[in-house]
């Protein structure tokens, strides 16, 4: 490939990714949620949610309190690229920290 094509390839990638990450982590487009999740028993499960919302593209972060009956997480999220419906599903899609095949986590209203 001749340089300049190299170079204006290069270029291209650059802006494209640039383009995609500031779109899901640009603050004056991400929502704020407070979700509300039963099931939650341990630190693992806090953990195990959490990654499995933030690999959902749009998502820039999701960070829990303790476990407890209702465990609260506060997930921020760009509504333009992911819905709280999508988020939802990605919690109760979660596996069971105990059972791989369980999915005990459920959103509550």
């Amino acid at each position: 490939m001749k340089p300049v094509k190299l170079l204006a390839l290069a270029v291209a990638l650059f802006f494209i990714s640039h383009t995609a990450f500031s779109q899901t982590t640009d603050t004056k487009q991400l929502k704020s949620a407070t979700i509300k999740v039963k099931g939650v028993t341990c630190s693992g499960d806090l953990k195990t949610i959490a990654g499995n919302v933030e690999k959902l593209e749009g998502v820039a972060s999701c960070v829990a309190e303790k476990p407890g009956a209702t465990t609260k997480f506060e997930v921020k999220f760009n509504p333009a690229l992911v819905t709280e419906k999508q988020i939802y599903a990605a919690i109760e899609g979660t596996e069971g920290c105990k059972d791989p095949k369980d999915r005990p986590y459920k959103v509550k209203p």
